[in-house]
């Protein structure tokens, strides 16, 4: 069984996200081209992304990585954020780009953001592939946004449930047998 079978509708082709994510790596190299800014992604959803968006960055920058989860045992935020990877160097004075697949209750990435601004960086912007406002709970500033969605459980492009479906090459909805019951937070 093909993991497209599992896809209700694509809500986004991979020639629309190649398209948005080349002009957001336009308008970052136009805005942070003589800063040198450490770009810190949020694993795993947001590798694709990550990968996809440095490639259109024409500039020198830095990746670091951090890993936070938010979940409990089931597929609802427990609201609890737990650091399972930190950053592997210091951001004291380097402009920070967070780079986020998707911003759903906005809880996690509220935390993080105050955890980063702890580390003395310069500046803290965020760019996001993916904003689901139906669900924000916090309010986030983003500065750089990819497409605002509406609220389905969205899979592909990095974006998983169960570990699965990560590598589907466009963003689809996923049918709601596949999780039966609530749906999950994406």
């Amino acid at each position: 069984m093909s993991p497209h079978d599992d896809v209700e509708e694509i809500l986004l082709d991979t020639e629309t996200i190649a398209s948005r994510v080349a002009e957001l790596g336009a308008q970052l190299t136009a805005d942070f081209g003589d800063r040198d800014p450490v770009l810190v992604s949020v694993l795993k959803g947001s590798l694709v992304f990550l990968a996809d968006l440095i490639r259109a960055m024409e500039m020198p920058v830095s990746i670091d990585l951090m890993e936070v989860s938010s979940y409990g045992s089931g597929t609802e935020t427990s609201g609890q954020v737990r650091i399972l990877k930190d950053l592997s160097g210091p951001i004291e004075g380097r402009h920070v780009i967070v780079v986020e697949d998707i911003i759903d209750t906005g809880l996690t990435l509220n935390y993080l953001l105050k955890y980063l601004a702890d580390k003395a960086p310069a500046s803290v912007r965020i760019v996001c592939l993916l904003d689901k406002p139906a669900r924000r709970l916090a309010e986030i500033p983003i500065d750089y946004r990819g497409f605002t969605i509406p609220d389905r459980f969205v899979i592909g492009y990095g974006l998983d449930y169960d570990e699965r479906y990560r590598n589907l090459p466009y963003i689809g909805v996923l049918k709601p047998a596949v999780y039966a019951g609530a749906p999950p937070e994406g």
